[in-house]
């Protein structure tokens, strides 16, 4: 038995990404035995409360992967309306594939096969860039990025202070 279609998918996307690095990310095997587990370094986007931030993420796909998602958790502390307190990111496109049970998001928004850690890192970057505040993961950073902004502001300059840090 050779290995599962998975691991050959992200084998090639990981040579790709050595080949190729991307401008925003650098991505890796969190363990060089185990394809299914990577490390991403997303660095805080240009002109956002991020810039200049560091931060440290888990994305785990599973053995089903394309069809079904990887979760991904940044380890740094983030302050964001669309990641939870635990550092998990909520973002449609890391959703389970299908009409979403609560109407909320399109299929099309979802979850796709052709998604890969390329574009899920893209997506999540444009996220940090500009919250979707209509779902908030975390909904403290939410209501404070709509009626407090100053206060959030702080919050994520603490953060990336931090992120350089560490």
């Amino acid at each position: 038995m050779g290995e599962p279609q998975s691991a050959l998918l992200l084998r090639k996307q990981l040579a790709e990404l050595n080949k190729n690095p991307v401008e925003g990310f650098s991505a890796g095997l969190i363990d060089d035995n185990d394809i299914y587990r990577w490390e991403v370094f997303i660095i805080g986007p240009p002109d956002t409360l991020y810039e200049g931030g560091f931060f440290k993420a888990h994305l785990i796909f599973p053995r089903e992967y394309p069809l079904r998602p990887p979760k991904m958790k940044f380890i740094t502390d983030i302050w964001h309306p669309n990641i939870e307190k635990n550092g998990d990111v909520c973002i449609s496109i890391l959703h389970e594939p299908g009409d979403d049970k609560w109407g909320y998001e399109k299929a099309s928004e979802r979850w796709l096969p052709v998604h890969t850690v390329e574009t899920i890192l893209i997506s999540v970057i444009s996220m940090l860039a500009d919250p979707n505040d209509e779902s908030p993961a975390n909904v403290d950073a939410a209501k404070e990025w709509r009626e407090d902004y100053t206060n959030f502001k702080k919050k994520v300059a603490r953060c990336v202070r931090r992120s350089q840090e560490d």
